[in-house]
């Protein structure tokens, strides 16, 4: 008699998944309950772009200065990642594991003309698969999660040798608590109320030792905070709230 294979482990928090189903419909209007990720998304593209061409020796000043390189975005929601990332001429996976979200993402690629592979799955079922990347990211998707460690080693596991991985989260400290949660769920409501849970973010020291667990070494820690005067993120050096590590596979 054939055993029954276990299945795949998973980090996957079914209230996190619901939470983000529901907002859905919300992921392409910069008005709405997404708006702040509109705003967010030039510092963290700018990011990655410059941390792609670094590690590639690509021209940062080119159209296409991704091309050839293949991209996964972990917990793509409606895609804001992947379209640019596309544009920039890289080969774009989305992936989620919320089906609403998916089916989001593919009707405005298709309104946009491009080619994504978005698919309804997760980092786990991914590296199980034996899929690698040379541009992994996980932004704003690792405070969600049920386990920290297995997921960080879901997304070493898809980076190619020389890839790199990016991953953007929330810092566990007091004034996260105050900005992140106080000041953009329930003053400002940037967010809706609930988004984030203080329990689950995750320190630098953490991320990085987790990183480095799985074989990867971290080359650029960035922090960043919104400037309230130019109305728009910027990068910073302070990690104490958002911030942004990357890692390499030699």
């Amino acid at each position: 008699m054939r055993p029954t294979e276990s299945p795949t482990p998973t980090t996957l928090d079914p209230g996190e998944v619901e939470k983000f189903s529901r907002l859905a419909t919300e992921w392409w209007n910069p008005a709405g309950k997404m708006g702040i990720l509109h705003k967010f998304n030039p510092v963290r593209l700018a990011h990655i772009r410059e941390m792609a061409c670094t590690r590639f020796g690509r021209d940062r000043n080119a159209i296409d200065a991704l091309s050839g390189l293949s991209a996964l975005d972990i917990g793509c929601g409606g895609g804001l990642l992947c379209e640019p990332l596309a544009r920039m001429g890289a080969t774009v996976s989305g992936i989620d594991p919320a089906r609403t979200n998916v089916e989001t993402a593919r009707l405005h690629a298709k309104l946009s003309g491009l080619a994504i592979d978005y698919r309804c799955t997760t980092a786990e079922e991914s590296a199980a698969a034996g899929e690698t990347y040379d541009i992994v990211l996980a932004m704003e998707v690792v405070e969600h999660v049920a386990d920290v460690d297995l997921f960080v080693g879901a997304c070493a596991a898809l980076v190619k040798p020389g890839g790199l991985l990016v991953m953007a989260t929330i810092n566990r400290t007091m004034k996260s608590y105050a900005l992140a949660i106080v000041g953009a769920e329930y003053v400002l409501r940037w967010l809706p109320r609930g988004t984030h849970e203080w329990d689950k973010f995750v320190t630098p020291e953490d991320l990085a030792a987790a990183m480095a667990a799985n074989g990867l070494a971290v080359t650029d820690r960035k922090g960043v905070r919104y400037d309230l005067l130019r109305d728009r993120w910027v990068e910073t050096s302070d990690l104490a709230v958002n911030y942004m590590l990357t890692a390499g596979r030699g």
